[in-house]
């Protein structure tokens, strides 16, 4: 191995990773809170009201709940960006440090693969993807294992046979 490639990802140390964090979590009171409710899935909000222009979606001021498996996250100081995804598709989420203070903070440590759930409005971003500018987000269930790699996923056909469930979050 030269030193120009990664070393190898070791994944029995991500785990004991993210169950520090989930330590963490539990010392702060209930890990896994029960009191966060959706009123939109993914993909019917983008059916609803992708085709829908900029300035009507801030006309109409639309307050969604979503909640989802995160799939990506870009950190950019004070703002970011987060893919979530729930059984009907997946939706981006706008978040600003100011809008969502110490929660901010918090966003910045969870993983790929947690279940998390924001409140919102609906606009459109510069490149036109609909998505939902955050007021709240909330870690509602912290992913222990991490997932597969998103391009190539699980090749061996017994593999995905025998950790179906993993099969299941990660191809449509």
């Amino acid at each position: 191995m030269t030193d120009q490639e990664d070393p190898p990802i070791d994944e029995n140390h991500l785990i004991a990773e993210r169950r520090a964090k989930l330590a963490k979590l539990r010392e702060r009171g209930n890990p896994f809170p029960n009191d966060f409710r959706r009123n939109a899935l993914a993909g019917h909000l983008l059916t609803a009201y992708g085709q829908k222009s900029t300035e009507s979606l801030e006309a109409e001021a639309i307050a969604v709940s979503v909640a989802g498996r995160l799939r990506a996250k870009r950190v950019m100081g004070k703002a970011s960006f987060a893919k979530i995804e729930d059984s009907s598709g997946a939706i981006q989420l706008f978040l600003q440090q100011q809008a969502l203070g110490p929660s901010y903070d918090e966003f910045k440590t969870w993983d790929i693969g947690d279940v998390i759930g924001a409140e919102g409005t609906l606009f459109r971003t510069k490149t036109g993807e609909l998505s939902v500018r955050a007021v709240q987000i909330r870690l509602l269930t912290k992913s222990l294992r991490p997932l597969p790699d998103k391009w190539h996923g699980i090749a061996d056909t017994e593999l995905r046979y025998r950790r179906r469930y993993v099969d299941l979050i990660m191809n449509e």
